[in-house]
């Protein structure tokens, strides 16, 4: 094996004033100072310095339509009745009904009245027409057979569908049913108020 030129080994090492003469330096920190160094920074960008400015960004809010959709005193056990909502833009089409038992984010006095967009989560199938009274369920999809739980927020039962139906929200004022938000995004959308 060949020997090392000395005067390499001594600029590698820093020895003899041989580092300035070669035009490297020594480390300007250790592995301690690094590690400090580091932490006090990723500190001060998570957590920021008190008394700086903070930015003013203006938060964005979306504020859902209140739509009267229904009256209670209407409504009969297992038949639903459309509507659309938040808008009546593309896949805005959704579904009432009375379910006859107590429901998750069920209204009204036995609270089994809920309301569910009719889109299928996984590729946008049509639901209308599919609702089964003996399971309270919507589906299956025609596309890919993905039924869905209205009793337990709109989930999913069986089928290639992961995400549960988005649940409309609802608010009841005397015998009137307002439709008032959303619990999930619809199905080809960004932004549930942006059809």
């Amino acid at each position: 094996m060949k020997d090392l030129d000395p005067h390499i080994a001594a600029a590698v090492n820093g020895e003899n004033g041989e580092a300035q003469k070669a035009g490297t330096r020594k480390c300007l920190m250790n592995r301690r100072q690094f590690l400090l160094t580091s932490g006090l920074t990723t500190t001060v960008v998570m957590v920021g310095i008190p008394g700086l400015s903070e930015a003013e960004t203006p938060a964005v809010v979306s504020t859902y339509p209140r739509k009267l959709i229904g009256k209670l005193s209407e409504l009969k056990t297992d038949e639903p009745l459309s509507f659309e909502y938040p808008d009546e833009g593309q896949y805005a089409e959704s579904i009432l009904v009375k379910l006859g038992t107590k429901v998750g984010g069920g209204i009204g006095p036995d609270a089994d009245v809920v309301a569910f967009n009719y889109t299928c989560t996984h590729q946008g199938g049509p639901l209308q027409g599919t609702y089964k009274a003996a399971d309270k369920a919507l589906g299956p999809c025609p596309l890919h057979l993905t039924t869905f739980d209205l009793t337990r927020h709109g989930i999913f039962i069986s089928g290639q569908a992961y995400q549960s139906l988005p649940q409309v929200l609802l608010e009841v004022d005397g015998d009137d049913i307002y439709a008032v938000g959303m619990f999930g995004l619809i199905y080809g959308r960004f932004d549930n108020l942006q059809g």
